[in-house]
């Protein structure tokens, strides 16, 4: 009977312990503890203050309370490299209601790999239960039309109804920015997912 070498190793999927996730070691990052990890600016880094918060829905409507949401952004000028703002954060789900939330700034426009300029976004990753390797996707602005109209992967998106599953709509609540994003993993209103 030959030996067999190098097995491929199973999957499994992303729970039910996501929340472990939000633990101060994170590999080569600064230690955060677990109730600050979804704030990503301090008073001292310049840039409009907003929050993203939303909620995670399966394919049949029902929330993933125990699902883990993980953003990167670039700063407010549109920069990664910028020392005073990590623009990397985690937020678990809440298990009471759903919602995740992430207090940060808004990033400013960047370039794509070819020099085209892409709208502020950020790029998030959900890690749940049931998922095998995490989804990514990103979230624009509503209130950045013009940008969102010229940006290279939104533009990339053969079926242009299905670009607005990206834009977190804007509101004022109690004098604070706010952008809901609700991330839809299966169904008719599926979020759009990248595979990079």
């Amino acid at each position: 009977m030959p030996v067999e070498y190098l097995k491929e190793t199973p999957s499994q999927t992303g729970g039910p312990y996501v929340h472990i996730g939000t633990l101060p070691a994170v590999a080569g990052l600064p230690v955060r503890t677990q109730e600050n990890l979804s704030i990503l600016a301090s008073g001292s880094v310049p840039g409009e203050r907003i929050r993203i918060l939303g909620k995670v829905w399966d394919g049949s409507g029902h929330l993933v309370k125990d699902a883990l949401v993980e953003l990167w952004q670039a700063d407010g000028d549109g920069r990664h490299d910028n020392p005073d703002f990590l623009g990397f954060g985690r937020a678990a789900a809440d298990f009471a209601t759903g919602e995740w939330t992430f207090d940060t700034i808004k990033p400013g426009a960047l370039p794509w790999r070819d020099g085209r300029i892409q709208a502020p976004h950020v790029s998030l990753l959900v890690f749940a239960r049931g998922i095998n390797i995490h989804l990514h996707t990103r979230m624009y602005f509503s209130d950045e039309a013009e940008a969102n109209a010229a940006d290279p992967v939104l533009k990339s998106i053969e079926h242009a109804g299905r670009r607005a599953t990206l834009l977190g709509q804007r509101s004022d609540v109690d004098g604070l920015v706010t952008y809901s994003f609700d991330i839809r993993l299966q169904g008719e209103d599926e979020t759009v997912f990248f595979d990079v």
